[in-house]
């Protein structure tokens, strides 16, 4: 049954970010969207303001309002992975970031791997980031589509077969269009819309339904009850409030993992690359953890919902109670229908603004490093931007069928799925900032390794919820674990986050080729770019000129 007071003040906000959307393609534009650099970079001239709500919408996502709240409600403390993930991530990539706007501005760089083709000399090495960082985002819009479905769900809108995923279908086409038209200004301008209600939707929740329910030593205490229960399809307990023996180690990788891949990622790397200078960026590094204190407070509704005696929605399409309706379930059964409603439009549309960025970064990647590479030399800036359009599409419609086909047990591991994949270009991408050490060759063995054993752990992974063999997460226990042949860990139960492992592997495989290649005096390639090049500032380029590249004045 529909919920029609919920629907309707869902559709009413819904629609005007919609309007938004389209209306944005008029807003600060340049002489013209035909041209990549305004479509998909918003003309590389945002703001510390827009920057802010713009990389803040871009990173903290429906994985913030779903996913994460949706862990701590099935596994207990391991969902607080999260906090010190966002904690360490600025401090380590605020320089980073700072070098890689810099040599991207002066060189015309609008995707990592135009700065791995120019670093390194090799259209090959570029080839390979650009479908890695395609690939890795996928699962990541994914588990955008899913946030909105879990609402939309939530809502009365659930059906059987295909029709169970009616809701996604609306959500890709409502997300297509109005990107297609305004590109990134359409999601920085609706970004301003977003993380109002979102802040107004949290602060009201954490301050209200605490109070509801006893304070939060009762809703610990209920939660470590609930959570110390058997889980019918392990056998064993379903989670607890503090960490364990298994899951500590987890908890660090994930932490260090996640904070490693986020600005690998296509969609963080157009959020920077959109923004006028350094300054700016400093100027986020600094501010953006705030967003981190929001997601704390998101995250302990999850506890909350167990307080409250949440059930999840069961999946007509599968069969199955759907972890990431708790909080939409939560927030209809505690807030009146026309706040409640004001709280789905907010996950709602904090899922559409970073699925957006995400499929214009992937489509910028097809555009530069694909297309004009090897199908069109000779493309303008006008078939540049068209076909980085129609690409946008073509993504959204794999991000559908990845979360048709893949079903883990929580959806955080569609994030997690993406970054055991984004984290193979950090050889390439983040340690290439700082030094050609490494050599293209090696770059490419290490890849080729890293990959390889993280889609095979992966692939060992099972989903004891929906009985799947295979792909059901992204944590591995240390038994599965081989070194030629061996298992130095047989019958230990501690897990570990496989993109670390794999990451790990990567690395030993570049340094060890790199050794052997630079013995062999094996060319690494000319470098297009100068020491100089990762220290200048807007004051010291000219604006884009044609097919984006910029020169120093």
């Amino acid at each position: 049954m529909i919920h029609w007071v919920e629907f309707a003040v869902f559709a009413v906000l819904f629609l005007a970010v919609t309007v938004l959307g389209f209306v944005a393609s008029r807003w600060r534009r340049g002489a013209s969207l035909d041209h990549l650099d305004e479509w998909g970079l918003g003309g590389r001239k945002f703001g510390s303001w827009i920057t802010w709500f713009l990389v803040g919408g871009d990173l903290y996502t429906a994985y913030t309002f779903v996913a994460v709240p949706a862990l701590l409600f099935g596994a207990g403390a391991l969902g607080f992975y999260a906090l010190p993930y966002t904690v360490v991530l600025y401090p380590l990539v605020f320089l980073p970031v700072l070098r890689l706007w810099s040599v991207s501005r002066v060189h015309g760089y609008v995707t990592p791997a135009d700065f791995v083709a120019g670093r390194y000399d090799s259209s090959l090495l570029a080839l390979v980031i650009a479908v890695t960082g395609i690939v890795a985002t996928m699962p990541y819009i994914a588990l955008q589509l899913a946030g909105l479905e879990a609402v939309l769900r939530t809502m009365g809108l659930n059906g059987v077969g295909l029709a169970g995923h009616l809701p996604l279908f609306i959500a890709f086409v409502i997300l297509a269009l109005y990107t297609y038209q305004s590109g990134l200004r359409a999601q920085a301008l609706i970004a301003f819309v977003k993380d109002i209600l979102i802040y107004l939707v949290i602060l009201v929740a954490v301050i209200y339904l605490p109070a509801k329910f006893g304070g939060w030593s009762a809703i610990m205490d209920a939660s470590a009850r609930k959570l110390a229960k058997t889980n019918p399809a392990t056998g064993a307990p379903a989670g607890s409030i503090l960490l364990t023996g298994n899951n500590q180690l987890q908890y660090v990788t994930l932490a260090l993992g996640s904070a490693l891949a986020l600005f690998l990622y296509p969609h963080s790397v157009t959020g920077v690359l959109a923004s006028r200078g350094r300054v700016v960026l400093k100027r986020n590094m600094v501010a953006l953890p705030a967003y981190s204190l929001l997601l704390g407070l998101l995250a302990l509704l999850g506890y909350v919902a167990i307080a409250a005696g949440v059930k999840p929605i069961v999946n007509n399409a599968t069969g199955r109670p759907d972890t990431n309706t708790v909080i939409a379930v939560l927030f209809g059964d505690q807030f009146s229908p026309w706040f409640a409603g004001i709280a789905f439009a907010a996950i709602g549309i904090g899922a559409l603004v970073p699925a957006a960025i995400m499929s214009i970064a992937a489509a910028n990647l097809w555009t530069r490093n694909i297309y004009k590479t090897y199908l069109r030399r000779d493309a303008t800036p006008a078939q540049e931007a068209k076909q980085a359009k129609l690409a946008s599409l073509v993504v959204k419609v794999g991000a559908v069928l990845f979360i048709v086909a893949v079903d883990p047990q929580f959806s955080i591991d569609l994030q997690l799925i993406g970054g055991v994949i984004i984290l193979q270009t950090l050889p390439a991408v983040a340690i290439a900032l700082y030094t050609r050490w490494l050599h293209r060759w090696a770059l490419l063995g290490g890849w080729l390794a890293g990959l390889g054993y993280g889609l095979y752990l992966l692939y060992q992974i099972p989903n004891p919820a929906s009985a799947h063999r295979h792909f059901g997460g992204s944590a591995l226990t240390l038994d599965k674990l081989e070194l030629f042949g061996l298992h130095p860990f047989a019958g230990s139960t501690v897990q570990i986050y496989v993109g670390m492992v794999a990451l790990l592997v990567n690395l030993v495989v570049a340094v060890l080729l790199s050794v052997v290649l630079r013995a062999g005096r094996v060319s690494n390639g000319a470098d297009a770019t100068a020491a100089g090049d990762y220290h200048v500032d807007e004051g010291n380029v000219t604006q884009p000129v044609a097919h984006g590249v910029t020169t120093t004045t």
